[in-house]
């Protein structure tokens, strides 16, 4: 089972996903939360698998909220909700760790799926929205070179450059000639060297680094 807390500040908008996620099995509503301080406070009592999470509320908004619910292991993942496709709120709610975004008005099976793939250790970049948001953004501010690249090797930030333009693990491997599951292996060898939750963090890093420009692809 899935557990879910909802963090809105919008009573009818958590009411109307409490009643998408309640038709769905294995998905199940564990609580909900009206601004980012009581988000934090049941994401610790609560124990959820994923947090659905507005960036804009009152008292602590999403962004500082995901920052100290995503850190320590065992932690819930933040699934990021917006109203708007190129919001900077959710960009950096990205660099504070949150798995990935959806806009409010997605179809209800978007929803549920993205619940699912973030519950599942996965995170929601392959819409290209999300690229073009950390391009936006990311492409915006100085470029800080990363000292921790230089634990990378050569293939590794082959490897994380063309996650952050957005290739799957399979365009990867087609990419570089070798298997999937050695894609698989490179990607996660980046996350524990750069000491990265997951794929999106990696992407926001490449790009604030400079490793990849915005463009590019």
């Amino acid at each position: 089972m899935i557990g879910v807390l909802l963090a809105d500040d919008q009573a009818l908008v958590r009411a109307g996903f409490r009643m998408i996620l309640k038709a769905e099995q294995g998905v199940e509503v564990v609580g909900e939360a009206g601004d980012g301080a009581e988000a934090v406070a049941l994401a610790r009592t609560l124990a959820p698998d994923v947090v659905l999470m507005d960036v804009r509320m009152p008292e602590m908004d999403g962004i500082e909220a995901t920052r100290q619910i995503v850190g320590g292991d065992g932690a819930p993942r933040v699934l990021v909700l917006t109203t708007f496709d190129l919001d900077e709120y959710v960009y950096e709610a990205l660099r504070a760790g949150a798995s990935g975004f959806l806009l409010k008005d997605a179809p209800e099976e978007q929803l549920v799926a993205g619940i699912r793939i973030v519950a599942d250790g996965g995170s929601l970049f392959a819409p290209a929205v999300t690229r073009r948001l950390i391009e936006r953004f990311a492409g915006a501010r100085p470029q800080n070179p990363a000292p921790q690249l230089n634990e990378l090797t050569a293939r590794e930030l082959e490897v994380l450059r063309l996650v952050a333009r957005g290739l799957s693990n399979a365009e990867i491997a087609g990419t570089l000639v070798v298997s999937e599951h050695t894609v698989k292996t490179h990607v996660a060898h980046v996350l524990r060297k750069l000491d990265l939750r997951d794929r999106v963090q990696a992407v926001v890093l490449a790009y604030e680094a400079g490793l990849v420009r915005p463009g590019e692809g």
